[in-house]
Order: structure tokens, then C-alpha cells, then sequence
């Protein structure tokens, strides 16, 4: 599931990002109130972990925004220990918050309890990027609205790519969301089906899907 996270202190957001990591969340960061409305917009996360005190535009702001489009689950950070605060931050529409200092295991508890109160089982089931859209109940795949017909492995690999929007990912990791962790499968096999993979999504209308970082690996790109 897919984590935005928006604080202007890069040492605390290096540390929140790398805790969700680790609790296997795919994590988009922004540092200002208007990156936190650009993500929320373009990557549809499943959770904002956003921080109260941002520059130019504060987290109520960003809450009120977002709220005016949006139902989000949005998870608190704040410096101020303020009931006022709390209560104004709930009132506007956020479902939970943490006061600085905190344990990033508390807060990776808090997001999977919003995750699981406001998703059921906590699985984001429609994936949006651009004009791609993934729904992984149905195993179907749309561009815009033509529909792209995929194999099993194709849609994992899509699958997998979406999840990490902003992230690059290697052909170790490509492969492993595939075929597991020990699996001995060729470069040539994985860029066989990625090459299937992106004709497919071309001829819907989205050539540039995927993305070839070079000496790098994959990462997705505009659809």
C-alpha cells in the first residue's frame, strides 16, 4: 500500500520513510504544503502522514484541501501538544495524529490501524496512475478506457511497478515480485515479458508506462 508522507525536517522524514519501508508500505515524500497536494492528486495514496507545522501552507490547510476532493485517510504529525490543536485537526477531517517526539514503530501502528479501520482488510484493490488503472480484485488493467489484456506475469509486473510510483526498481526486484526471492530466471526472460508488457500498454494509448533507468532498472512512468 502506498504512503505519503509530507514534512519539511529531511532527518525525520528520512526516519518515518525508512520505518514504513521496512513495514513493506511504498512511501512518496513531499516537504511543503504544495508537494503534499501535488502527490495526494497524482499518486492517490492509500494514507498522508502529514506534518501540522509545513511552511507557507500548514497541514490544516493541506487537511482542508484535500478534504474538499478527497476522503483519504490523513494521519497527523505535530510538534504542539495542544488539545486545541488535536480537536481542530479531528474536527477538519484527519483520523488520527502523533505528537513529536515519537516512535516509528508507534507511528507504523498507527497507520495499519487507520489502514485496517478504513479498508477492511487493508488491501487497496483499484490502483490509479494517470490513465492507468490496475484493479487486482479482477486482475484487469485499463488504459483510459481501453481495456489492456494481460498475462499473469505482465500483471504482476505492472502490479509490482505501480506500487512503487516514485521508486526505481531492479531486475532483482522485478524478478522476485514474480517468481520469488531463489528463482534463477534470465534477464532475457524478464525483458521478454516487459517488452510484451509495454507493446500492450502502447497500443492502448500509454507508451511511455514504463520507464528503462539504465544500469538501474525499471521505474513507472507517465500514462
Amino acid at each position: 500500500m502506498k504512503i505519503l508522507l509530507v514534512d519539511d525536517d529531511p532527518r525525520l522524514r528520512d526516519l518515518v520513510r525508512i520505518a514504513l519501508e521496512r513495514a513493506e508500505f511504498a512511501v512518496i515524500t513531499g516537504n511543503d504544503g504544495q508537494s503534499a497536494l501535488t502527490h495526494a492528486a497524482r499518486e492517490a495514496p492509500d494514507l498522508i502522514v502529514l506534518d501540522i507545522g509545513l511552511p507557507e501552507m500548514d497541514g490544516f490547510e493541506v487537511c482542508r484541501r484535500v478534504r474538499a476532493g478527497s476522503d483519504v485517510p490523513i494521519l497527523f504529525l505535530t510538534a504542539r501538544d495542544d488539545e486545541i490543536d488535536r480537536i481542530l485537526g479531528l474536527e477538519m477531517g484527519a483520523d488520527d495524529y502523533v505528537t513529536k517526539p515519537f516512535s516509528p514503530r508507534e507511528l507504523v501502528a498507527r497507520v495499519r490501524a487507520i489502514l485496517k479501520r478504513t479498508n477492511g482488510a487493508g488491501q487497496r484493490k483499484d490502483v490509479v496512475h494517470g490513465a492507468l488503472r490496475l484493479d487486482r480484485a479482477a486482475h484487469r488493467v485499463w488504459v483510459g478506457a481501453a481495456e489492456v489484456t494481460l498475462t499473469s506475469t505482465e500483471f504482476t509486473l505492472l502490479d509490482h511497478l505501480i506500487s512503487y510510483p516514485a521508486q526505481v526498481r531492479s531486475r532483482r526486484q522485478l524478478v522476485e515480485a514474480h517468481w520469488g526471492a531463489n528463482s534463477a530466471v534470465s534477464d532475457r526472460t524478464l525483458d521478454s515479458h516487459l517488452r510484451n508488457l509495454r507493446r500492450k500498454l502502447a497500443e492502448a494509448g500509454a507508451p511511455d508506462a514504463i520507464e528503462t533507468v539504465h544500469g538501474v532498472g525499471m521505474r513507472l512512468g507517465s500514462a
